[in-house]
């Protein structure tokens, strides 16, 4: 008898080779240093796109959207990525300034789930980020315009190559370097003893401080 599809999903083994151990008695009083942490780790074993992160937002009818980016930076306060603030994702954000997002490193056994609020950050490092891109990577993003329908691709692509080669300092207004600021951060961990490791972190609103829990898998 044939196997069904999810008998074959089921045959799947999930994880390879040697787990990370997560000793969650010695982790920082704050998220972000920890996912500071578990980001050098992944880069220093060489987990494939360390970087690439799942941002879920809701706009104003209230319909959850997803998709998959590139993280940009952690630093003391935020998480942040980079995007059109005229397409989807920054319309959405417009409506409903609050994210979830998902770090997933399958070679280690570990994902990162974070929610909290974004702003846009400061002009300047939406501009250092748009002219970071290579030229090629700028003028897709100003040829047309973003998840709508592709009309005379060839020619718009043609044409903004030709803008960023006449302005190699052009950036389009619309480019935006965003921050989300953690609300709740949950370091997840695959373990062979114990199945799954979860931590949780949660700001006080009042106080701005974090709680941290040991989560049921």
């Amino acid at each position: 008898m044939d196997a069904t599809l999810r008998d074959r999903l089921r045959a799947l083994r999930v994880f390879g080779g040697e787990l990370p151990r997560f000793d969650t008695d010695a982790t920082p009083a704050a998220p972000l240093p920890l996912l500071v942490d578990w980001l050098n780790e992944a880069l220093d074993a060489g987990v494939s796109q360390p970087h690439a992160m799942s941002l879920a937002t809701t706009g104003a009818d209230g319909i959850p959207d997803n998709r998959t980016l590139l993280l940009k930076d952690v630093d003391a306060e935020a998480v942040w990525f980079a995007s059109l603030s005229s397409g989807p994702k920054g319309r959405e954000i417009a409506a409903n300034p609050h994210a979830a997002l998902l770090l997933y490193w399958r070679e280690q056994g570990r994902q990162v789930r974070i929610v909290g609020r974004v702003e846009e950050g400061p002009r300047e490092v939406s501009e250092a980020d748009f002219l970071a891109r290579s030229p090629n990577a700028r003028a897709s993003a100003i040829a047309g315009e973003q998840s709508e329908p592709v009309v005379d691709r060839d020619a718009r692509v043609e044409a903004a190559r030709e803008k960023i080669a006449a302005e190699p300092e052009y950036v389009p207004a619309e480019w935006v370097a965003y921050r989300v600021i953690p609300d709740s951060v949950e370091f997840w961990q695959a373990e062979r003893e114990r199945d799954q490791v979860r931590l949780r972190y949660l700001r006080d609103a009042a106080t701005g401080g974090w709680s941290r829990d040991i989560l049921w898998p």
